[in-house]
C-alpha cells in the first residue's frame, strides 16, 4: 500500500509506525523542503513539498493527514474526491458542520475514512469499555479522567487555545462512549501563559457524574501521566499510565470489589501501532471500521462546547 503522509510534526509519530511495517511505501509531504527531507530521511521515506501530488497521483492508496486542525475536514474531503482512503489526526474538524459533511461524504463513498481516536485502543480504556458494555460491575456511577503533562513536544503550544481540541477531546470520547452526552457541563480554566494552562470539566448525567482534567503546567521532570477512576455500583476500576511522544505508555488497571483489589493483566500498550494495524486490517477486508467519522460526532460536539466556554466562538 502506498501512503501519502502529510505533515512533518506529529506525522513523525505515524512515520515511526509505518517504518516498522514491511507492507507499506510512504512519501512524507511538508512545506519546507529541507525539514521535510530531513524528517523523511529518518525513516527511509521519500519526501515532497508538492501537496497536490498526494491527491493527484493515482499510485497513492491512503492519505494520512497530520496537519493543523483547521485543514483536517477539507483534506479528508479532498482525499475522498480523489478516490483515496483517508486517516486523519484528531479532531476530525474544528466545527461540527464540517465534521458532519465528512461523515456524510464517507457514508456515500466506497472509500474508508479513519479518525485517529487512539485512546480507543489503549488497553486500560478497553477494560473500561468492556466493563460498561458487559455490566461487569453494574451501572457506571462516576468517572474521573486526567491527562497531566509537561511540555514534551518542542514547539507545540498546550495553552487554552489548543487544550480542548487537541488534549481534552480524547477524554470526551471516553465519556460519551460510556455515559453518552451530558445534561449539564461546568468548565473551569486557568492559564499560566499562552502555551501553558489547565482545564477542568464537570459533567452531569442525571444518575451519573464525570470529570475531566487536562493540564500542561507540569515541570519536565514530571513527564506525562494520565488515567481514570471509574466507580460502578459493585466495584471500581483505577487506571494509571505514563505517556510519551513515542505513543508507548506503561499502564496498570486495578479492580476493587468486595473481594479486594486485583491488578488486571493488560496487553502491551502501543495505541498508535494499534490504530494503524486496525486501518490496514479494515482496508484488507478483515475488520469493520471502529473509528469512522460518524462515531466521533458526539465527542466532538461535547469538545467544541467546552472549547466555546473556554475560548469563545471560533
Amino acid at each position: 500500500m502506498k501512503i501519502a503522509l502529510l505533515g512533518t510534526g506529529f506525522g513523525q509519530a505515524h512515520a515511526a509506525v509505518y517504518a516498522a511495517r514491511g507492507d507499506v511505501q510512504v512519501v512524507m509531504f511538508g512545506r519546507d523542503p529541507e525539514k521535510t527531507a530531513q524528517a523523511a530521511g529518518r525513516f527511509g521515506f521519500g519526501s515532497s513539498t508538492d501537496m497536490d501530488a498526494a491527491f493527484d497521483d493515482p499510485s497513492f492508496d491512503l492519505v494520512d493527514i497530520c496537519l493543523p486542525v483547521p485543514l483536517h475536514a477539507d483534506y479528508v474531503l479532498r482525499a475522498l474526491d480523489a478516490g483515496k482512503h483517508a486517516l486523519v489526526e484528531l479532531p476530525l474538524a474544528d466545527d461540527i458542520e464540517a465534521a458532519q459533511r465528512v461523515a456524510d461524504a464517507a457514508a456515500r463513498s466506497d472509500k474508508q475514512v479513519f479518525v485517529d481516536m487512539f485512546e480507543r485502543f489503549i488497553p486500560a480504556n478497553r477494560v473500561l469499555f468492556d466493563a460498561v458494555g458487559e455490566g461487569t460491575y453494574g451501572r457506571l456511577e462516576q468517572l474521573t479522567l486526567w491527562n497531566i503533562t509537561a511540555h514534551l513536544w518542542p514547539g507545540a503550544s498546550l495553552g487554552l487555545k489548543t487544550l480542548p481540541l487537541e488534549a481534552m477531546h480524547s477524554d470526551m470520547d471516553v465519556i460519551t462512549r460510556t455515559l453518552g452526552l451530558p445534561e449539564d457541563v461546568t468548565v473551569t480554566a486557568v492559564a499560566r501563559d499562552g502555551d501553558s494552562a489547565a482545564i477542568e470539566a464537570a459533567l452531569g448525567f442525571g444518575r451519573a457524574a464525570a470529570r475531566s482534567t487536562v493540564s500542561s503546567l507540569m515541570p519536565m521532570s514530571w513527564g506525562a501521566r494520565g488515567g481514570y477512576t471509574a466507580t460502578f455500583e459493585h466495584g471500581l476500576l483505577d487506571a494509571a499510565s505514563t505517556m510519551g511522544f513515542d505513543g508507548r505508555p506503561s499502564g496498570t488497571v486495578t479492580a476493587y470489589t468486595a473481594d479486594g483489589p486485583r491488578e488486571l493483566d493488560l496487553p502491551p500498550a502501543d495505541q498508535y501501532t494499534a490504530v494503524i494495524d486496525h486501518v490496514m486490517a479494515v482496508l484488507r477486508g478483515e475488520a469493520e471500521n471502529e473509528i469512522g467519522p460518524d462515531s466521533v460526532l458526539d465527542a466532538l460536539r461535547l469538545t467544541l462546547d467546552i472549547d466555546r466556554r473556554v475560548n469563545g466562538p471560533r
